[in-house]
């Protein structure tokens, strides 16, 4: 893979900057379940995904994780070198979903950068700006969405990235991504199952009715 294609605004960086870029990201792979970075206490660099899919989530002091967002292929993360930026202190954990490839820029070079070309700079703005409303319309639905509601969606989602109606997951592991805890996800799964919108099965549940289940998440 070559690094200026997965970089969105590389071709309106200067010949040195895309030198230093070039130069300086280093090529990673890594398998599904892999954790990239564990919160403040690291600051691995700037993460451009290449390939795969990664989680960006938070957990509560009593161990409760909910997903923030998702990273897919050309999508960029500056949460892993939240360091550079003193504004920037979330803590988060990102782990890898599926197995994934990416590169890191290490954080100071990625910095001396952003201070140095304003495209950089406007650009890693535009990230931050994302990753922010991202956030925000995460609490949003946690304030005022039902938690049916919430399952339909993320399960709808889920759907639709796996490009299927069988879907690999626990109970607990969607309690994860919801920030709920597992006997709520299996009250409303065996609800749903009930009412003929899907089929649970060990470790899997399978849509059966998609049009019903959409309907929900609205």
């Amino acid at each position: 893979m070559d690094f200026s294609q997965y970089f969105p605004v590389w071709d309106k960086l200067t010949a040195d900057e895309q030198r230093v870029l070039s130069q300086s990201a280093v090529r990673r792979s890594v398998k599904k379940g892999t954790v990239l970075h564990r919160g403040l206490a690291d600051c691995l660099g700037l993460l451009v995904v290449g390939s795969g899919q990664l989680r960006v989530y938070s957990v509560s002091d009593d161990g409760r994780e909910v997903t923030l967002y998702r990273l897919f292929e050309r999508d960029i993360c500056l949460l892993s070198a939240s360091c550079m930026i003193e504004s920037l202190q979330f803590d988060v954990i990102i782990e890898a979903e599926k197995d994934t490839g990416f590169w890191v820029v290490p954080p100071a070079v990625y910095k001396g950068l952003m201070e140095r070309s304003a495209v950089i700079a406007n650009y890693t703005s535009q990230i931050m700006a994302t990753h922010f409303s991202e956030v925000m319309w995460l609490m949003e639905q946690i304030m005022w969405k039902t938690m049916d509601k919430r399952l339909a969606s993320f399960l709808a989602e889920e759907s639709a990235l796996e490009g299927g109606s069988v879907l690999k997951l626990t109970h607990e592991r969607i309690a994860s991504h919801l920030g709920t805890a597992r006997e709520v996800v299996t009250r409303l799964l065996r609800y749903f199952q009930n009412e003929g919108i899907l089929r649970l099965s060990r470790g899997s549940v399978e849509i059966l009715d998609m049009d019903r289940l959409s309907r929900l998440s609205d």
